[in-house]
């Protein structure tokens, strides 16, 4: 429908500075958190990982809009969002954050303890292991989840979560009203169809970088399938905001 589109930016410099705009009339992240964001981007061959800062801004506002105290991320990189997260639910809330790859999980640590964050908690190891084991020894449930890991595994992580949220279990996931965002879940525009043109390398550099990670089959298929599970869920109620590379966003209902 026409009414649906977003019809705000006539050229990518305009789209650039309203994105800047939007960014600097936005609740601004610690120096920290966004000198950390600047570290990544100057040292990280997977830079792009990361979220960007005004979608920390987001993350972090929507955190404290819904009093959010437990956040669970699944895939922390080198520890930029849960930075946000960190900041979101104070020094008494609390960060769990899984993470596969021991290397940035130890980046992320030793910028945690720079920075003096003690409230988050680095759990090593593949994601839906984790997932499983938390499930079984959890005595408050999170108030949040933010899904941002290998798109193969989005559709299992949301199964997951589902499957160990259940009405009246003593060792809920995700709360009564709790919120799943998963990052990525547009790819580009490229999952809206199937005969979406890629960017090309010359209008899209990232597109150059990234195109064999972020085009594979595999991960679109998931994120299809992702999208539609989310939906289609009647323990659910959802919005999918086309920002960012797409945030796919849930309330657990029961």
């Amino acid at each position: 429908m026409k009414e649906n589109y977003t019809a705000l930016y006539p050229n990518e410099e305009v789209a650039l500075k309203v994105g800047d705009y939007s960014y600097e009339h936005s609740t601004k992240l610690p120096k920290h958190i966004t000198d950390h964001h600047t570290w990544g981007v100057e040292t990280q061959e997977r830079s792009n990982y990361m979220i960007s800062p005004l979608q920390a801004q987001f993350q972090v506002w929507m955190a404290k809009a819904i009093g959010a105290k437990r956040i669970l991320e699944i895939g922390t990189f080198i520890g930029f969002s849960t930075m946000g997260w960190a900041e979101a639910v104070g020094p008494s809330g609390h960060v769990t954050a899984l993470e596969f790859s021991p290397e940035y999980v130890a980046i992320a640590e030793e910028s945690f303890a720079k920075n003096g964050i003690k409230n988050v908690e680095v759990v090593v190891g593949d994601a839906k292991e984790s997932i499983k084991k938390l499930s079984e020894t959890v005595k408050d449930p999170y108030d949040l989840i933010f899904i941002d890991a290998d798109k193969t595994s989005y559709p299992t992580y949301l199964e997951q979560t589902l499957e160990y949220s259940q009405p009246g279990s003593s060792t809920r996931l995700l709360r009564p009203g709790g919120i799943i965002i998963a990052d990525n879940i547009l790819r580009r525009a490229l999952i809206a169809g199937p005969r979406y043109p890629s960017p090309s390398p010359d209008a899209n550099p990232w597109a150059a970088k990234e195109r064999e990670r972020t085009w594979r089959e595999t991960d679109m298929a998931a994120l299809h399938k992702f999208n539609d599970m989310m939906v289609q869920s009647s323990r659910l109620e959802t919005f999918l905001m086309p920002m960012f590379d797409g945030l796919g966003m849930g309330r657990l209902v029961d």
